[in-house]
């Protein structure tokens, strides 16, 4: 008889992929500090995979395993290795993992195969998405799970609103928005005055400084295409 109480199945999680040509362990927490200190909550115990693939030497990634730690960073392992570093990894107790391509997969070949009916639709149960018709402040943080979340008001600087679904700001959205939170890379954020800390989509992120752009203090939509955020008009 199969054990059930058991199970080693796949799964995909959004992880933060951090690229660098320097890995000395003084360039990295430099570095890190400054990152960490403009949105210190959003990264806490984040897990991280570095991209190693410009390494202009060997990383000492016991010492980065070190450093991670006391920066309150999970390190998970690399990428873009040669195999060489793969084996330096590896004896670290990182794993590493493959490098993610743009290239478009090639078709299926088709099987011919005997036809099976449609097994009958699973009953849809509807979600209420969250509706708050009031500013969110400092210090607040609002989470929806499986639905949007709407906001009639301001998102004040230092707070965090996160929804599964999308999320609408009918106000200015100064603080951080983090749509998508289970992974789903469709979702969307919609703002009428974007001056945000953090944006986030399934995962992926810009904070303040890559957003002072064309659509700083202007209504946007954020949206996350081929693996990349991207700003476009509201109207």
């Amino acid at each position: 008889m199969s054990d059930h109480s058991f199970e080693l199945k796949g799964n995909l999680f959004p992880l933060s992929v951090l690229y660098c040509q320097d890995f000395s362990v003084a360039a990295l927490r430099s570095q890190l500090q400054q990152k960490l200190a403009q949105a210190p909550g959003f990264f806490l115990q984040a897990p991280v995979v570095i991209n190693v693939e410009n390494a202009k030497q060997t990383p000492d990634f016991i010492a980065i395993k070190q450093l991670f730690v006391e920066l309150q960073l999970v390190l998970v392992g690399v990428c873009g290795a040669s195999s060489e570093l793969k084996k330096a990894a590896h004896q670290a107790g990182l794993a590493a993992l493959q490098l993610s391509k743009n290239s478009k997969a090639e078709p299926a070949k088709t099987v011919a195969a005997t036809p099976t009916p449609a097994p009958a639709p699973a009953p849809v149960v509807p979600v209420e998405n969250k509706l708050i018709e009031q500013n969110i402040r400092s210090g607040q943080q609002i989470y929806v799970k499986g639905a949007d979340l709407i906001i009639k008001g301001t998102v004040g600087a230092g707070a965090e609103v996160i929804a599964d679904g999308n999320i609408h700001i009918y106000g200015s959205l100064r603080g951080k928005a983090i749509a998508g939170a289970s992974g789903d890379s469709s979702k969307k954020i919609y703002c009428y005055n974007m001056q945000a800390e953090l944006i986030s989509i399934a995962g992926n992120y810009w904070l303040s400084e890559s957003l002072q752009g064309e659509f700083w203090g202007k209504s946007a939509c954020i949206s996350l295409q081929d693996g990349q955020l991207v700003l476009a008009e509201l109207f």
